[in-house]
């Protein structure tokens, strides 16, 4: 792919998903590798959650000139390249085959519309809801724009009824559930509190009836379960994955391209 071919394809990115949305104080978002073939070619790009070395190597036999992967696979600062590491064996891999590789990440959590609102869209619609607000508002951005998502319900519905739209929504089979002491799974719930990937920084100083995420740790768990809330995680990233229909779905408005979405990516932990 030509180096105006990437610009195009990271200006369709950027123009739902701004580098500014992103966490720069911890997180590395935008083109993470840049390739350096000038031949135009017809721009193929493939979605996937992680960057793998099963997904490089679907990359490169699909004829991929971009990935877009939503989690950096470059954090820290490299002294040296080796293939002893998964990650720098993929990104030799990536730059001998010419593909670039693009990570927005924190910017479609804090995005309207981003991955955040799309699991809110899983639960419930817009008549059901009362209020819906960033747990973490973004300051410089339009209102709505922020990590997380706090939902409150018009009328309360049973944790039953939600596990079920959990798994409707995700595709998935199986959940992990805390319920509240006390409680079984027709506890009737109206405020949810939502984040995709690890809830645990956002979910800070936070009251909901349910928490919603990918992960928590064991004492985050149990603590939400004895202060009367119930916890739904589902892997950190089966909240993330089923977002890339929707991802796929803005882009090919915005690209005459050939978008396609991994199968070989999926969350590394597994229900048996």
């Amino acid at each position: 792919m030509s180096r105006v071919g990437i610009k195009i394809a990271v200006n369709a990115i950027q123009k739902y998903y701004p580098v500014r949305l992103a966490d720069s104080s911890w997180d590395n978002t935008g083109l993470l590798v840049e390739a350096i073939n000038d031949i135009e070619k017809r721009l193929k790009i493939l979605l996937t959650i992680d960057l793998t070395q099963s997904v490089v190597d679907e990359a490169i036999k699909n004829e991929t000139n971009l990935i877009m992967a939503y989690h950096p696979f470059i954090f820290r600062g490299l002294k040296s390249i080796t293939t002893k590491d998964p990650q720098q064996k993929s990104l030799l891999k990536l730059i001998k085959n010419d593909i670039s590789v693009y990570c927005p990440h924190t910017a479609v959590d804090s995005a309207i519309g981003g991955v955040n609102d799309f699991l809110v869209d899983g639960l419930c619609t817009v008549e059901e809801i009362e209020s819906k607000k960033p747990i973490i508002p973004n300051p410089k951005e339009a209102e709505g724009c922020g990590m997380g998502r706090l939902v409150e319900l018009k009328n309360p519905i049973k944790l039953s009824d939600v596990i079920t739209k959990v798994k409707k929504s995700l595709g998935l089979e199986h959940l992990q559930v805390a319920i509240a002491n006390g409680k079984d799974k027709d506890v009737k719930i109206k405020t949810i509190a939502i984040c995709a990937g690890s809830g645990s920084g956002v979910f800070k100083g936070i009251d909901a009836d349910l928490f919603y995420t990918g992960e928590l740790s064991h004492h985050e768990l149990l603590y939400f379960k004895e202060t009367g809330s119930s916890v739904i995680v589902c892997n950190h990233s089966n909240t993330e994955r089923a977002f890339l229909k929707v991802f796929k779905q803005q882009l090919e408005k915005e690209l005459d391209a050939d978008i396609l979405i991994s199968q070989t990516d999926k969350d590394p932990l597994e229900f048996f």
